[in-house]
């Protein structure tokens, strides 16, 4: 299955590659470029960060995996792209899959003439860890 998007991607066959769809696939932890390349680089002594960058770009375009900015300009990815909510902890700095109903949002929409062709939803507040470990310490 791997193999068959790279392909179907036009993406060369590369070790590096099958490795960087490897660890997005089923992650939920949301991670960045360098992210992936610091967990890829011990067994892939020759994986460039451009490598990373632009497969991630590819699969991007491909809406294979979806980018999320919910950090400032930083860009994170995950492989889930049915529509969901996204849960920045402002404490730890984690990032979560927010199941929320979905909101009756069809797009394409037209609103006073802003054809709105996709929309990203972000909640930002503090997880149920960081949470639990303030009510201990205070």
């Amino acid at each position: 299955m791997i193999k068959e998007k790279l392909r179907r991607l036009g993406l060369q066959l590369s070790p590096q590659r099958l490795a960087i769809l490897k660890v997005l696939e089923g992650n939920t932890r949301h991670p960045s470029a360098e992210d992936i390349y610091k967990q890829l680089k011990p067994e892939y002594p020759s994986l460039s960060l451009a490598t990373v960058y632009n497969t991630l770009e590819v699969l991007a375009r491909a809406q294979e995996i979806q980018v999320i900015r919910i950090k400032g300009d930083k860009r994170h990815f995950d492989p889930n792209t049915k529509p969901h909510g996204h849960f920045l902890c402002r404490v730890c700095g984690s990032i979560h899959d927010l199941d929320v109903v979905s909101l009756p949002i069809k797009t394409p929409l037209n609103v006073n003439g802003y054809v709105v062709e996709e929309y990203k939803i972000y909640f930002y507040g503090t997880c149920p860890v960081c949470r639990e470990k303030s009510a201990k310490e205070g």
